[in-house]
């Protein structure tokens, strides 16, 4: 495909910004991706996401054809709380991983999803099962996968505009000094730690973080948060209330230290507990909200969370 700059208005735009008007089936992140690789091109030569673009410039673009992964079909059985021909919505279990790596070739939520649906969407220039996001693998609960790629699209983007509803449950090791509150910094990989996420303030090496968080029922000492996302980061929950709370989730094996917590835990205790979002082709509104693990009952017994009701922020 081949877009030229033939508008005034154009000048000077990014040029991720100027092609995502172009391939309104792209996500403006699938975009940079393929400017990043070489798969687009300005004026014949390699460019940035953000070049500036000028009255007569040609831009080529190659998408690639998407190419067959080694990864099986396995029967593994799923908790599907919603399912039609576009996409699929399961309560993911602690434990499971997402998707194949080093470590982990199989026995993953992509292998269930390849037996179970058949035909999923490609990401990424590869055909595998159509993760829009990913939970950890010892956290549990609602987790979204697309059937094709224009669902899968249109979710990516969602997720990148904010405009998905993520509630998380996390029994923390302490007790918060306040009942609710909201942080807003930038998370990014630790320097020395490659492992594990940290706050940041150089812009170039991390993203913007934002979480809501309330506290909703205190158990021996520790305290069951719900946490509203705003944004997407790895481990963001994780860093969130460790480095601005001082209250590591109970369990993580990452971020806090074992010996000094307060109750013992058998497995990481985050849970995303609630997802909504527009239907990418009915556009109908979606909420799902997965049972909460046995694990959080004590915090349940003592106040049962009640999430006040808020809007995404569309």
């Amino acid at each position: 495909m081949e877009f030229s700059v033939s508008k005034a208005e154009s000048a000077h735009q990014r040029l991720d910004h100027f092609l995502q008007a172009c391939l309104p089936d792209l996500s403006r992140t699938r975009i940079q991706s393929l400017i990043k690789d070489g798969h687009i091109r300005l004026n014949e030569s390699a460019a940035k996401p953000n070049a500036a673009l000028k009255l007569g410039d040609r831009i080529t673009v190659a998408i690639p054809e998407a190419t067959t992964v080694a990864t099986l079909p396995q029967d593994i059985p799923l908790e599907i709380l919603f399912e039609d021909e576009h996409l699929i919505v399961v309560n993911k279990p602690a434990g499971l991983v997402v998707h194949p790596a080093a470590g982990n070739p199989d026995g993953t939520l992509v292998n269930a999803l390849l037996h179970h649906c058949k035909n999923l969407s490609g990401i990424g220039g590869e055909l595998r099962p159509g993760i829009v996001h990913r939970l950890d693998k010892e956290t549990s609960g609602c987790l979204v996968a697309a059937k094709h790629d224009l669902a899968h699209t249109r979710l990516t983007q969602a997720f990148s505009e904010r405009h998905i509803t993520k509630i998380y449950l996390a029994a923390v090791n302490g007790i918060p000094a306040t009942e609710s509150g909201r942080i807003e910094n930038r998370i990014g990989r630790h320097p020395v730690d490659r492992k594990r996420m940290t706050i940041l303030t150089n812009p170039s090496t991390s993203k913007e973080a934002i979480t809501e968080w309330r506290r909703s029922a205190i158990h021996q000492g520790c305290a069951l948060i719900e946490c509203r996302l705003l944004t997407g980061r790895t481990h963001q929950i994780r860093v969130h209330l460790r480095e601005c709370l001082k209250t590591p989730i109970l369990g993580d094996t990452i971020y806090a230290q074992p010996q000094r917590q307060i109750l013992p835990v058998s497995r990481l205790m985050l849970h995303a507990w609630k997802l909504g979002f527009t239907h990418p082709i009915t556009e109908r509104m979606m909420d799902f909200e997965s049972t909460i693990p046995e694990e959080y009952l004590p915090w349940i017994k003592c106040g049962t969370p009640q999430l006040e009701k808020r809007q995404s922020s569309r």
